[in-house]
């Protein structure tokens, strides 16, 4: 495909995402009925896609309309291209500028130079302070790729050295110690000898700093991710600690992979069904990793922030009270409860484990971790509270 050609494609896939259908299913669609497309145009499509979903308040601002072709015209702007070198009407590619499109002027308020929903705006600058501008700014662009090395598999020299034969290349980053940030060959990953070996897992960096920043139990107590979803903290849990993880999630299919990810992990992860979680309790370690607004990974769920509304949010709190109350049932006298979000707003966070602490007066607080994007990885919210001893 010619440059030409993947602008109109990213504009007639972003329109169908701006009617309400999922990015990721449309380019799943497009693919399939697109042959022709190599793996280098698939990929270069689905950046455009992201990238101007990422940017969609700036795009649609620069390019004069909140559609597909808006956006890619308002992108191509933001990258300081020519929007007339590639939507020429030749051949695949768009129609030429109109002569409004050409002589649009943007004038954009803050949230939109910052793609950032109005009604947000007071919760996280309230919550991220003098940070606000520059977070906001890193939002806009990709996240970065970070692997895990499995330390059960080998350590994380072992790690670079295999990934680089399969023409990976990754270097330490310092949220932790377990952290690779892979720097060339990202879509190499998952065909590499250390993937398929269960040397490495894709997980981001500050979510590994949580998952270290957890106080392991000692040999043979039990240990229960209440919130397990995929896996990934239930699998780095495993590998620190070398003792079985029992896993359990609301929704069961979330877990779908995570026995064969445990398998090339070579991780003792035992997936429980719904009712079996209070049955097999109490636990020394429970970790709730709420269902949150994932505004701490914005970079890397790129429409999240756009279906985020103040009723989901308010409805995504109340739902934290009640799994935390559930999980805090779970835990055994001494026990410790870990609650962990990846969002950087206070009223999941900071309030969320303050208002424990005010309902909850057989606990206290152990330590609380808050992780900027700022650092390199995701937002992240950690709070460890410990129950206190009969007697």
């Amino acid at each position: 495909m010619t440059p030409e050609a993947r602008v109109a494609a990213a504009a007639g896939i972003l329109d169908s995402y701006l009617a309400g259908e999922p990015a990721e299913k449309v380019l799943t669609t497009w693919a399939r009925h697109s042959r022709f497309a190599g793996s280098s145009d698939r990929a270069a499509l689905r950046d455009l896609v992201y990238d101007a979903i990422r940017q969609r308040r700036s795009a649609a601002a620069l390019g004069g309309a909140e559609t597909g072709r808006g956006l890619m015209i308002g992108l191509l702007r933001a990258r300081g291209a020519a929007p007339e070198a590639l939507l020429t009407g030749i051949g695949h590619a768009l129609a030429p500028l109109t002569a409004a499109e050409a002589d649009h002027v943007a004038q954009m308020t803050e949230a939109e130079a910052l793609d950032c929903p109005d009604w947000i705006v007071p919760d996280l600058r309230g919550s991220l302070g003098e940070d606000f501008d520059a977070v906001m700014a890193l939002f806009q662009s990709r996240a970065e790729v970070f692997l895990r090395v499995n330390t059960a598999r080998g350590d994380r020299e072992a790690a670079q050295a295999a990934l680089a034969r399969d023409g990976v290349e990754a270097e330490p980053h310092a949220l932790a110690d377990t952290a690779l940030r892979v720097t060339a060959g990202a879509r190499r990953v998952q065909g590499s000898a250390a993937w398929r070996d269960g040397l490495v897992e894709l997980q981001d960096a500050a979510s590994q700093a949580v998952c270290a920043a957890i106080p392991l139990p000692g040999p043979g107590a039990a240990i229960l991710d209440y919130c397990a979803g995929g896996g990934g903290k239930a699998l780095a849990l495993a590998a620190r600690s070398g003792q079985p993880i029992r896993a359990h999630d609301i929704d069961p299919g979330r877990m779908r992979d995570l026995p064969e990810r445990a398998r090339r992990a070579g991780a003792d992860i035992r997936v429980l069904a719904p009712h079996e979680a209070a049955q097999q309790g109490p636990y020394a370690l429970v970790v709730a990793d709420v269902p949150c607004s994932g505004s701490g990974a914005w970079r890397r769920q790129a429409e999240a922030r756009w279906r985020l509304t103040r009723e989901r949010l308010d409805e995504l709190a109340g739902l934290q009270h009640q799994v935390l109350a559930q999980a805090a049932a779970l835990t055994a006298p001494g026990g410790a409860l870990a609650y962990a979000t990846c969002s950087v707003l206070r009223q999941e966070n900071e309030d969320q484990a303050d208002r424990f602490l005010s309902e909850h007066p057989g606990w206290q607080e152990e330590s609380r971790l808050r992780l900027s994007p700022l650092a390199g990885g995701d937002g992240f919210f950690l709070a460890v509270f410990r129950r206190k001893s009969v007697g």
